[in-house]
């Protein structure tokens, strides 16, 4: 029998994307003879923006076997709870959205249900007043889940902010530990088979070619393997999601690092604030049809907490995605696969998500047509519904101004006016098939920005209403006693996993 197996992989490119390709290859194919070699150049630059995740990050660094302590400490994590929005909705208006369950169901009425008719009769607190994670988050408090039966404690659910950087350079490590080789250099040419135009090989600046089986290509924008060589093409995706311009600057501590990321509404798009252990990470995303280059370096500058550590980098940008993400013998992952901007922390994720599919639908040089066609689907769908969140964002607000009059009237996806229509008719959401956001998410974004359904769902009615309203309270002053009982967010970084400090 033909031996067809992988032989060799050649990723193009490091930073996050390269180097979480590199460290998951090592872990999942350390048994089945496979070269993987990481191109990259230390001469070209990585877009440092994407500091903050959201919950399977957790997943990805514990199916490696990683210590979560050591590598908080290593790349100055510190832990996220959630997001919140800051004058998103309108000027003077915050709401929370949180990680982990919220409630818990009765009979076969979910919480969701039963909290919604409540609180569209007044009887109801807002939905932060259930989710651990969210009065955790308000009160600056953290821990990582025990086991306390019955309690929401023992379903904390977090994610990380972190150093982009130093997490490249921890995987690089991890990498190269199980065989992974780095060559320095940059690619001068891509060679593709005449006959398929699958890629045979590229060529660094010193004349040296790297042949291989499978090429991944990490290269950011540029797209130089799945774009620059095999003209896959780009959906252009700025007609739902308008912002195309970014600033990013570090800055000092104001004080303890709060336990969520923060997102503020601005005159023509938003800014984001992402505590680190050794400082703070800023960013403002805009539209440059609506604001100069000038005005969005001033509004970001004016509105930090500490001061600057070093001057915006800018960063310009095209969302959408690569109309096929798996091009025969090239998968791209990270900026060469699409953009996203970082509202909802969702970059990085998709890395890894793209990574697990591939494991998922791993090749052998035969490359069928059936396993690429059903990863390409996947993503589609998957960067699809990320998209549809996002604008869910931006087309639901009263803020005023040019820039949220024109959000206000960008016409919604078939897709998008579907969750929202299932909504305001009786609250109801539905999650599909491998869609990242939960219904859990939806509902707390859909409430904040004042999507209010006209009625509830009428299996509500076959709950006792005291009995809804002992459910509610009980719940409430649960999650409080429990944050009550939960450590600092700093407290406890200073216990387990502060940067500098020695390992257990």
């Amino acid at each position: 029998m033909t031996d067809r197996r992988i032989r060799s992989v050649v990723i193009v490119g490091g930073g996050t994307a390269g180097w979480m390709a590199a460290a998951s290859l090592a872990k999942f194919l350390e048994n089945m003879d496979v070269r993987i070699r990481l191109v990259e150049s230390e001469q070209i630059g990585t877009v440092g923006v994407g500091e903050a995740t959201i919950p399977p990050i957790m997943d990805f660094i514990r199916v490696l076997g990683i210590d979560e302590n050591d590598i908080v400490r290593r790349i100055k994590a510190t832990f996220k709870l959630g997001i919140a929005y800051r004058d998103w909705t309108r000027p003077g208006n915050f709401y929370f959205h949180p990680f982990g369950p919220t409630g818990f169901g009765m009979g076969s009425v979910s919480f969701n249900a039963y909290w919604l008719k409540m609180f569209l009769e007044g009887k109801a607190e807002r939905l932060e007043e259930y989710n651990i994670q969210a009065k955790a988050a308000e009160m600056g408090c953290f821990m990582r889940p025990v086991h306390a039966p019955n309690t929401p404690l023992n379903k904390i659910t977090y994610a990380l902010h972190f150093d982009a950087s130093l997490f490249a350079r921890y995987l690089r490590q991890f990498s190269e530990a199980r065989g992974v080789v780095r060559t320095e250099g940059k690619v001068q040419h891509v060679s593709l088979r005449p006959e398929d135009g699958f890629i045979e090989a590229i060529t660094l600046e010193n004349g040296e070619k790297i042949e291989g089986d499978l090429f991944i290509d990490c290269s950011g924008f540029r797209g130089l393997l799945i774009e620059q060589a095999m003209k896959t093409g780009y959906e252009d995706w700025t007609n739902w999601l308008p912002c195309d311009r970014a600033l990013t600057v570090p800055s000092e501590h104001a004080g303890p690092p709060p336990p969520f990321t923060l997102v503020t509404a601005r005159d023509a798009g938003w800014q984001w604030r992402i505590p680190l252990q050794h400082r703070v990470g800023n960013g403002h995303v805009y539209c440059s049809g609506f604001t100069s280059d000038d005005k969005a370096h001033e509004t970001l500058l004016a509105n930090l907490e500490g001061k600057p550590l070093a001057d915006p980098m800018a960063v310009r940008f095209t969302t959408g995605r690569r109309r096929k993400a798996w091009n025969k013998n090239c998968i791209a992952l990270g900026l060469a696969s699409g953009f996203l901007e970082p509202l909802e922390s969702t970059s990085i994720h998709l890395i890894h998500r793209g990574i697990a599919m591939l494991l998922k639908f791993f090749p052998d040089r035969t490359f069928e047509r059936a396993d690429v066609d059903r990863y390409n689907k996947i993503f589609e769908f998957e960067f699809g519904r990320v998209r549809d969140f996002l604008l869910m964002h931006y087309t639901h607000t009263e803020r005023q101004g040019a820039f949220w009059e024109h959000c206000r009237n960008i016409p919604l996806t078939d897709s998008l006016q579907e969750k929202i229509d299932l909504f305001r008719s009786h609250g109801r959401i539905l999650r599909e098939e491998t869609e990242l956001f939960p219904v859990q998410s939806w509902l707390f974004v859909m409430i904040g920005q004042n999507i209010v359904p006209r009625g509830y769902d009428p299996m509500a009615d076959s709950l006792d209403p005291r009995k809804i309203k002992a459910n509610l309270d009980d719940i409430r002053g649960v999650v409080r006693k429990c944050v009550e009982a939960m450590p600092r967010h700093q407290d406890f970084i200073n216990k387990h996993c502060a940067a500098g400090a020695s390992g257990p």
